[in-house]
């Protein structure tokens, strides 16, 4: 099967500045994420979308490929990656002349991901019943059967799902995307691109908190640091 991997990073960050080249244990926070996908058998190659000359030096620096810039217009802060990863793949087929079969869309925010972690991804990909997407998720602990509310227009609130169901017992389990890790059929990945991620069939691998952290803030980045360094035993 043609595997290849995109890693999506803009140089702009309101959060934190700089934030996908920012040294994480000495190095730039998106080289994790490269070295990653470089690592895992399943992956053919390695492809950053960034709109950032500095991102894409570091980038082709750790082995992965800059087909080109991103153009401006999708690189405002409200841009939906989906648009940006077909954009890509679009590029890749027309001018590569690739085939692909499947894209796994890692995010460099996510640094705490382990091997076992996209090897599950890519074994539900693979099953009989395999849904058009398999992404990562964790529990955060809170339920909107029975701790999430939400503003009425009458300035009260109200339970988030439908009407509660009184017992933290008798709520399904609810778990919250981690945005790590995204494996996609080739065909569902253009479909959502035009009618959302939602408009095809999803499953999730359910990932440790511990290794669901997202960095956006100074305080993310210093957890990450810290989880990391325990990892490595640094």
């Amino acid at each position: 099967m043609n595997t290849i991997a995109t890693i999506c990073a803009r140089g702009g960050s309101k959060g934190l500045p700089g934030k996908n080249i920012r040294p994480l244990l000495g190095k730039p926070l998106i080289v994790h994420s490269i070295e990653f996908a470089l690592a895992h058998a399943a992956i053919g190659a390695v492809y950053v979308s960034t709109d950032d000359p500095a991102i894409a030096d570091i980038a082709r620096a750790a082995g992965a490929r800059v087909a080109y810039l991103r153009p401006p217009e999708l690189a405002r802060d409200d841009t939906p990656k989906l648009p940006v990863i077909e954009h890509l793949v679009e590029h890749l087929e027309r001018s590569e002349g690739r085939s692909l079969d499947r894209i796994v869309d890692l995010q460099p925010t996510s640094p705490l991901r382990h091997a076992a972690d996209l090897d599950a991804c890519l074994a539900r990909a693979d099953a009989a019943d395999a849904p058009d997407l398999v992404l990562t998720a964790f529990d955060s602990g809170f339920n909107p059967y029975f701790n999430l509310v939400e503003p009425r227009p009458d300035g009260c609130v109200h339970i988030s799902k439908g009407d509660g169901l009184g017992a933290r017992q008798a709520a399904p389990p609810v778990w919250a995307l981690n945005g790590s890790i995204y494996v996609w059929r080739r065909a569902a990945l253009a479909h959502a691109a035009r009618h959302g991620m939602w408009s095809v069939r999803v499953a999730a691998h359910v990932m440790p908190a511990s290794r669901s952290v997202d960095i956006d803030t100074a305080d993310d980045f210093a957890a990450a640091e810290r989880a990391l360094a325990r990892e490595q035993g640094t």
